[in-house]
């Protein structure tokens, strides 16, 4: 396809020619209403100057009868211009005038009327008129008229302006159209050109902005925030899988191991029972991490919002806490629960208290007494019980949930770090976990259109997650989430100081 053939295709040259001929007709409806009324307005002001002289001509009958008619006619017809004069007998014998010929019945015609003629000395052309019939005392006719030359030069004039002025508009439109269309057709191929090296791989591409901000502008950016997430989404499957190869691989051997080591050296059924206890232990221990991952992508796909509903952040707090009591209890550490009245949200209450439990649980595992530095040896002083704050409140818009300890904390420059999957920090390797606690705490917040805060507790750190508040709403207590929060699949020991 050639350049020309290609520009004439485009969309803005096709809307060029509707707006050129729309333009052209609109054009031509307004200089034939004024080609219309110019018309008119000859039209009226010529009648009008019949009329008068009619009405002089008349009281020049009056005053001297026929003769003194004549002798007028005669005198103006011999003058050069535009004026035509008759007079006739009522049977159509002419008496005076500058008329030579006349159209059968014209002069039965009452009224001004417009019509042919041919002027005494022009015996070939015929001209347009336009005269009025006056019957005079005596039935004598008096016809008074004038030449339409000057309209029909006008008219001539005005049908040039119009065709001229459509010339020029089609000339121009069309050579507007074909710029404009350029200009168009050069942003749109430059997108068709990122688009298809994006195709081809490129996946950091994304389309050009000249920052006109206008459609085409909106358009590459919504297309642009499309890319980004879904080379988000690309790179999160690839860590994921990359991650599984790596994170998954170690317990899957370790099951294999166990299992080829019963085999091998299990002498009683007491041997093969506790080898098959840590074999279901270890499955376990994979079951939790593949719902841990089935459940951060199905809040990354947006899949989980059909089930939100109205309900109260207050209560799901208040129950996790009661529920993390005596976990807190056997690692040491004093729980204590701030929450306020009424924090309604919009959102997954199951996903929300999940992402919850996930921290508390954190909190006391790497919070804990065991992260505190060691005493000197025989020294009598008991070392100082752990506080995890768990807190619930208000703050503007935005309902913010938060876990706090006091324990050894994140970096601040591996706090972005550690919310990725399967990410654990040097320190808590040893621990149990698998590294999804915050990943999914993450998600959640993203799936809620709220965010992930990792901030300073001096010491310790302080996990804030901001999902946006309901105002004035009603919502329908559940019956029960703290069992609602059991049936979820936790990260068992997924680190606060790893991940």
């Amino acid at each position: 396809m050639t350049a020309l053939g290609k520009l004439i295709r485009t969309t803005a040259f096709k809307l060029s020619l509707a707006y050129l001929l729309i333009s052209a007709l609109g054009a031509g409806a307004v200089m034939g209403w004024v080609a219309w009324n110019v018309k008119k307005l000859v039209d009226e002001q010529i009648a009008s100057t019949v009329e008068a002289e009619i009405a002089g001509l008349s009281e020049q009958y009056a005053r001297g009868g026929i003769r003194a008619l004549v002798d007028v006619v005669e005198r103006r017809a011999r003058q050069p211009g535009a004026s035509l004069y008759l007079v006739t007998t009522f049977a159509g014998e002419t008496i005076a005038g500058n008329v030579a010929d006349l159209p059968a019945g014209v002069l039965q015609r009452p009224g001004v009327v417009e019509t042919s003629y041919q002027r005494q000395g022009d015996t070939e052309a015929r001209r347009r008129a336009l005269a009025r019939i006056f019957v005079l005392p005596g039935r004598f006719r008096l016809l008074v008229g004038r030449d339409l030359e000057d309209r029909e030069t006008l008219n001539g004039v005005m049908l040039r302006a119009l065709t001229t002025s459509l010339l020029w508009l089609t000339i121009i439109g069309t050579a507007g159209g074909i710029f404009v269309a350029s200009r168009v057709l050069r942003r749109v191929d430059a997108m068709n050109a990122s688009a298809q090296k994006i195709m081809a791989g490129d996946l950091a591409g994304r389309l050009p902005v000249t920052g006109s901000n206008d459609e085409l502008d909106r358009l590459a950016q919504n297309l642009n925030s499309m890319l980004e997430r879904i080379s988000e989404l690309m790179n999160g499957l690839r860590e994921v899988s990359d991650n599984i190869a790596h994170d998954l691989k170690t317990p899957l051997t370790r099951l294999r191991n166990r299992a080829e080591e019963a085999l091998r050296s299990a002498s009683s059924q007491d041997d093969y029972r506790a080898t098959l206890e840590r074999m279901i232990d270890e499955s376990d221990n994979l079951i939790r991490i593949f719902n841990a991952l089935l459940m951060i992508a199905r809040a990354e796909a947006g899949t989980d919002r059909q089930a939100m509903r109205a309900f109260d952040v207050s209560t799901v707090v208040t129950d996790l806490a009661e529920l993390y009591e005596p976990a807190a209890e056997d690692a040491g550490a004093q729980l204590s629960v701030s929450a306020g009245r009424d924090l309604i949200i919009m959102g997954n209450r199951e996903l929300v208290g999940q992402a919850l439990a996930n921290l508390i649980d954190n909190a006391l595992k790497y919070g804990a007494q065991s992260d505190l530095p060691l005493l000197p040896q025989g020294a009598n002083v008991l070392p100082k019980r752990m506080d995890v704050q768990v807190s619930a409140r208000q703050v503007g818009n935005a309902v913010e949930i938060s876990v706090a300890d006091r324990g050894p904390g994140i970096a601040v420059a591996d706090r972005e770090r550690v919310i990725g999957r399967f990410v654990r920090l040097e320190g808590s390797r040893s621990r149990p976990g698998s590294g999804l606690g915050l990943s999914l705490a993450s998600a959640v917040a993203q799936l809620h259109h709220g965010e992930l805060r990792l901030e300073d507790n001096a010491p310790g750190l302080r996990v804030v997650i901001a999902l946006p508040a309901m105002i004035n709403a009603t919502y329908v207590p559940a019956a029960s989430p703290v069992e609602a929060t059991r049936r979820l699949p936790h990260d068992d020991a997924t680190p606060r100081n790893a991940s």
